[in-house]
């Protein structure tokens, strides 16, 4: 038996998880996320499918984020009216991100639209809109973790815990009927097993094939304990207390924000000097909220660990955009989650633009940033940011607090697979960028499995024992551009490297005869 995968996103970055799955006999897709990163790289959010949609019998999703479900509705829009798998915490989940989706894509292209009025640009419509979101949702046909579930011809597909976030699955494909299919394993995004709210990743063992993310391939984390992780977040409260506050902290609105206030409550109530009022700039993690708390009852102790979100006197839920406006009036020690938790969307932006040349201002990232992002330009220690189309000095101290990400850590990585037992075939890494990819790849080597690097738009024929690919990939994007930082951030870098430069500068003729020579080097040659 051969069967085709090919890899239409999460291949050489780690965003825009879409597998397409051919047995011959019927086409699935597994995930269907969108792009973040590079200006790039979220083009292809805009382009039309490299598959023939009609011809896609059935969606099995691993979970709610964003760039796994995000493009869903875009799916629908394009004629597909199958079944989307997913487990019931998914679903819920869905509800409410694809929403917010289609309203912040809304928003930011009548931004954009008024923008290129003004450079004379073409107008740009959004991926889909919130009209797109209810006939998406009518599709879903919810499923319990470990049972076998028909989901197309010949295809049975069971969902195992993946310990990432409510709902997040691994999942088991069958191909075939009798007693030897052949299996293949979506790792989807796979957890530490130490977040303090949700199950240990699992997953079946002695299979043919396993896709494996790769995010934390090149990384080993420590101190993710709860303990710990609340010594490390209050550390950083003081700090950023004893710098005149506000603390900002994009934040990624399912499952991140509700962890991250808990911890915040219970730092704040051992340390009743870091005690500040909460602000929740997030209708999506709000809802979100609402959703772990019907939903994140713990099986082993019978309580909701999420409860105390719904009494904390000091946490503010701010659903309308005046009252996010109204946070810029204050000053001093006061605490603003907001997403995304990549600075590319939401309202964190307006946040930053307004208060990121501040040197009293305190920005904690608490999660990956992908290549490209605004979160990870700061990270990385940009000078200055392009934000909504302007320029903006980097002042505040910018910090990073990696013990709150969903992902498993190379380690927990090869010990998930480990706990697979034989693998038969390959394991073929995905959902990495380059650097992560290949550290993990090479231990893995080391430890005698056969990993095969997944590349954008590239099919893999699949037997019991190998994968090959099938021909060159006709990638719709060039060789590493996935992770190429936006020029438009390096030029504002330049710029504000080059006023500072400027005025440590003696005098004006000085700075005269620096502005002549960047013209000079500026300046195309005549007849060039």
């Amino acid at each position: 038996m051969t069967v085709n995968l090919t890899f239409h996103g999460a291949a050489e970055c780690v965003t825009g998880s879409c597998m397409l799955l051919d047995t011959g006999s019927s086409r699935v897709l597994v995930d269907c996320g969108m792009f973040q990163g590079p200006k790039t790289l979220k083009a292809l959010n805009y382009e039309p499918f490299p598959f023939d949609v009609g011809r896609i019998d059935a969606v099995l999703l691993t979970h709610a984020h964003i760039d796994h479900s995000g493009l869903l509705p875009k799916l629908v829009r394009a004629g597909f009216r199958g079944p989307i798998f997913a487990t019931r915490g998914t679903r819920d989940l869905c509800e409410v991100m694809l929403a917010d989706s289609a309203g912040i894509q809304e928003s930011e292209v009548r931004h954009l639209n008024r923008r290129n009025e003004q450079r004379g640009l073409k107008r740009v419509e959004p991926i889909y809109t919130t009209s797109d979101v209810e006939p998406t949702l009518r599709l879903f046909e919810t499923v319990k973790f470990n049972a076998p579930h028909d989901v197309a011809e010949n295809v049975e597909a069971r969902w195992w815990p993946a310990g990432h976030l409510l709902g997040a699955a691994s999942i088991e494909v069958r191909i075939g009927r009798g007693e030897d299919p052949l299996t293949l394993v979506f790792s989807g995004d796979v957890g530490s097993g130490r977040q303090p709210f949700l199950p240990s990743p699992a997953g079946p063992v002695d299979v043919d094939h396993i896709i494996l993310e790769s995010t934390y391939g090149d990384r080993e984390r420590i101190d993710l304990e709860l303990s710990a992780r609340r010594r490390a977040l209050a550390g950083e409260l003081r700090a950023a207390k004893a710098a005149g506050g506000p603390l900002l902290m994009p934040t990624f609105a399912i499952g991140r924000a509700q962890e991250l206030i808990l911890d915040l409550l219970a730092v704040m109530q051992d340390e009743p000097d870091l005690a500040a009022e909460i602000f929740l700039d997030s209708p999506l993690a709000i809802e979100a909220t609402e959703v772990f708390l019907r939903r994140g009852w713990n099986a082993d102790s019978g309580e909701n660990p999420f409860e105390p979100l719904r009494h904390a006197a000091s946490l503010h839920h701010l659903l309308r955009p005046q009252e996010s406006d109204r946070l810029e009036r204050l000053s001093g020690w006061h605490v603003i989650l907001a997403g995304s938790g990549m600075c590319d969307a939401g309202r964190i932006r307006r946040h930053l633009k307004r208060r990121l040349w501040r040197k009293e201002v305190t920005v904690l990232i608490t999660g990956f940033q992908a290549a490209g992002t605004l979160g990870r330009l700061l990270v990385e220690g940009r000078t200055a940011v392009r934000i909504q189309g302007e320029d903006i000095r980097v002042g505040a101290r910018i910090r990073n607090l990696d013990n709150y990400s969903g992902h498993a850590d190379a380690t927990e990585l090869v010990d998930w697979l480990k706990a697979r037992g034989a693998v038969a075939g390959n394991v073929i890494l995905d959902h990495g960028e380059p650097a992560a990819v290949a550290t993990l790849a090479a231990r893995l080597s080391g430890l005698g499995y056969r990993s095969i690097t997944a590349g954008l738009d590239q099919t893999y024929a699949l037997t019991r024992d190998k994968a090959e690919p099938v021909g060159q990939a006709r990638a719709r994007i060039a060789p590493g551009q996935a992770t190429r930082p936006d020029w438009h951030n390096d030029r504002a870098a330049f710029l504000a490297d080059l006023n500072t430069t400027l005025q440590q500068l003696p005098g004006d003729a000085e700075r005269q005869a620096l502005i002549r020579s960047l013209e000079a080097a500026l300046t195309p040659p005549k007849g060039g």
